[in-house]
């Protein structure tokens, strides 16, 4: 290979692994959910919405407040940004600190982002005081999280794997060892798989598949970006 060649491969790959570096892992609900508690007869109710947007996730508290105009609050909290660059709350018209604040820091701690969800309560009677409705509203963003799809996304490499039948069941053992997701497979003359790797992995797993098929795998990088890690 020629020197000029080799000096850009080597800048390709110190790009791909600078951006790696810029693409953490995070947390997020990729299917909203509904979960309820009952604390002294007050029922509270909360609603979990995945939101790309500061616009999306008011736009949500807002359909949420109407759908229960009915009810004593509609408090709400969100997380938008892979880094939890923008985070609001509302206490709508309970105790200062003693709703909103308690259901993002249960967001936070839980490390989940693209996130929003709105707590409806409807008072039972009896007053809990400031302690019980912290403990409250974060127990309701528990049992919120609880009925949603919450996923991890990790940046990684999307691979096409080409192989005839005798190598299938080589892939995908491989596949599950290397920690590669299986995201599809295409039966016809050949097996063509599409893998989901993380991105740190990718140099391991394609030398793995070609020694596992004596270089008859055929590989293709098909796009670098974010997938669901189903570990």
């Amino acid at each position: 290979m020629p020197a000029c060649d080799k000096i850009k491969l080597l800048e390709k790959r110190r790009n791909h692994m600078e951006k790696k570096e810029n693409f953490p892992p995070f947390r997020c609900v990729l299917e909203g959910g509904c979960g309820e508690i009952v604390e002294k007869k007050s029922r509270f109710l909360a609603t979990v919405r995945p939101v790309e947007t500061e616009e999306e996730a008011s736009a949500f508290i807002e359909e949420m407040k109407k759908k229960y105009w009915d009810a004593t609050h509609n408090c709400s909290a969100f997380v938008i940004g892979r880094r939890g660059e923008i985070t609001r709350c509302s206490d709508d018209g309970e105790p200062s600190g003693t709703a909103g604040r308690p259901m993002l820091e249960v967001l936070l701690k839980e490390g989940i982002c693209n996130t929003a969800v709105v707590v409806t309560r409807y008072f039972g009677g009896t007053l809990l005081g400031t302690g019980g409705l912290v403990r409250a509203y974060g127990a309701a963003v528990k049992e919120g999280l609880k009925h949603s799809g919450v996923v991890t996304m990790r940046y990684g490499t999307r691979l096409q794997v080409t192989v005839n039948y005798p190598d299938v069941g080589r892939i995908q053992h491989l596949a599950a060892g290397e920690g590669a997701a299986q995201e599809s497979a295409e039966y016809g003359v050949n097996v063509r798989f599409v893998l989901a790797a993380p991105a740190e992995d990718e140099e391991r797993i394609c030398r793995s598949i070609t020694e596992a098929t004596d270089a008859r795998a055929e590989i293709e990088i098909l796009s670098h970006g974010y997938y669901v890690d189903r570990d």
